[in-house]
């Protein structure tokens, strides 16, 4: 695909045609890429955007829910881990403008990178509409998601972390054990261990990436020898 058919198709996937595209451009822009005009100050916005939206679909949605039960729905809709996903659903990271540095670090598919440009994107969308039209982009982005997150998705990393401090064990140790692919898309192998328990290895395109789905592996072999 060529940059105008990504753009066009971000902007279908999003139920929003852009009248500015200067904007939906520095949504795009990572700091890397540009010192001056990038999506930090949109980000900002729509961060608090994405926030409201989602909070009056809760609150129209569940009528007869208590705050605390509203507020982890919020939570587990609004934090990174999930406007990550969402991000990977509509490829931004396809298109996110990046320099060459970041872009060999793994920067397009950096998860804190990702969620940011999210929010970036429905900040922009605000400033050059409405919060009618950021809330039709919200609803239909999140389609499916508003009925079955009741709590935020439990992060791998921090699981196993807890696992090893409730048996009084050092915390888990990661380690690169091999770098593969070239130097702008390169594939991270790393290896987990938890004192006294055989190391899980897992790959992927970014180190995070493959830290997370070795703490998931470790994790799962884990909780099976105990509950066995």
């Amino acid at each position: 695909m060529t940059c105008e058919d990504l753009i066009q198709k971000l902007q279908a996937d999003c139920l929003y045609q852009f009248k500015n595209p200067q904007l939906l451009q520095r949504a795009l822009t990572h700091s890397s890429a540009d010192g001056a005009e990038n999506y930090e100050r949109l980000e900002f916005l729509g961060d608090r955007v994405v926030g409201l939206a989602i909070a009056e679909t809760l609150f129209k949605k569940f009528p007869d829910e208590s705050e605390g039960k509203l507020a982890k729905r919020h939570a587990s809709l609004v934090q990174g881990e999930m406007l990550a996903v969402i991000a990977q659903k509509i490829d931004l990271g396809a298109i996110l403008q990046l320099s060459d540095a970041e872009h060999a670090a793994g920067g397009a598919e950096n998860d804190n990178i990702l969620a940011d440009v999210l929010e970036a994107l429905i900040g922009a969308i605000y400033i050059d509409a409405d919060m009618t039209a950021c809330k039709k982009t919200i609803d239909h982005l999140w389609d499916g998601l508003i009925d079955t997150m009741t709590e935020p998705p439990r992060d791998p990393k921090t699981a196993l972390q807890e696992w090893a401090q409730a048996k009084a064990l050092p915390l888990p140790a990661y380690d690169i054990v091999g770098k593969d692919g070239p130097d702008h898309a390169p594939i991270f192998e790393i290896s987990v261990t938890v004192q006294g328990f055989t190391p899980c290895i897992a790959k992927g395109a970014s180190r995070r990436k493959a830290e997370k789905e070795a703490a998931s592996m470790l994790l799962k072999e884990l909780e099976e020898t105990e509950g066995s």
